[in-house]
């Protein structure tokens, strides 16, 4: 039976006064961690594309306002709720230990592997593995929580197997939180990738996507005007909190397809500059500056 208009109007109104109460958080949050910098402002300070001094505490306010959003949230199921968590957290935080602890001398997944080869465990590659294992206890929480959501779970499942699936979820949870990082490049570019799902908050998927793409809209004014940064902690959270709504409410072809996207991304991401590719095509040069303040001359 399908839910009549005003059920889905109302659900619809509680999934946009949440991604509203997680842009206030994260605004807030922000507010008081810039003027409380825990271990002091210099451990958040970095140097930007301009060479200028930003906070990188535009993270933790995008992991706390993400999590505590996801976990009292209205519309979502309790496998859906643990597994937003568990992404965003996880991420977030192993993001945040490469922010603080890691160097940028090994990039790339090829680098890490590399250097693992030598002998040597890098920051980025515990973040690599810390994400992957934060996507894979996500999927199984959606596997293991209330699965009346997921359309195409009512049919007799016909090709790959539950764990197969759990597998696949848990890399796209993974990946997602991964390619939205590779695009924490320039002011704001990693915010508009989460943002860019906004329209879908009105879709089936909103209840989950409330609590990222919230945070994401209360941080970007912050981020384009470059009072802060999101930096891994903050990119990768966002987009493993995306790649939780792809997973938890998306049909099967669509989750295959988004993953397959994100593997491609970041294999492109070994060989090309999402920079370069933005700046060589002018309507991507001109949306990714929206907003963005401009160069000094």
């Amino acid at each position: 039976m399908r839910p009549t208009p005003a059920p889905r109007t109302r659900a619809r109104a509680t999934t946009l006064l949440a991604a509203a109460a997680a842009a206030v958080a994260a605004r807030g949050v922000f507010r008081v961690c810039r003027s409380r910098p825990p271990g002091g402002s210099a451990r958040w300070t970095r140097t930007n594309h301009r060479g200028e001094q930003v906070s990188l505490l535009l993270g933790p306010a995008a992991v706390a306002a993400a999590a505590a959003t996801t976990a009292v949230a209205p519309g979502l199921d309790r496998g859906e709720r643990l597994a937003g968590m568990v992404a965003v957290l996880g991420s977030g935080a192993v993001g945040c230990y490469d922010d603080l602890a890691g160097t940028t001398t090994v990039k790339g997944f090829r680098g890490h592997l590399r250097a693992l080869r030598r002998g040597e465990v890098t920051s980025g590659l515990v973040k690599i593995a810390g994400i992957g294992v934060s996507g894979l206890l996500a999927a199984a929480a959606l596997r293991e929580g209330d699965r009346a959501r997921r359309r195409d779970e009512a049919r007799p499942a016909a090709g790959p197997t539950a764990l197969v699936e759990t597998l696949a979820d848990g890399a796209l949870i993974a990946m997602a939180a991964n390619v939205v990082n590779l695009f924490d490049l320039r002011p704001g570019r990693a915010l508009k990738v989460v943002l860019a799902h906004t329209p879908a908050l009105l879709a089936a998927g909103g209840p989950v996507l409330a609590a990222p793409v919230g945070a994401a809209a209360g941080l970007v004014a912050d981020d384009l005007g470059e009072r802060g940064m999101l930096g891994d902690c903050g990119a990768n959270a966002l987009g493993a909190g995306i790649g939780v709504a792809i997973a938890a409410r998306a049909r099967r072809p669509l989750r295959w397809a988004a993953l397959a996207g994100l593997v491609g991304l970041t294999l492109a991401a070994e060989r090309v500059s999402f920079t370069a590719v933005i700046e060589a095509h002018p309507p991507l040069r001109r949306l990714d500056e929206l907003g963005r303040r401009k160069p000094s001359r």
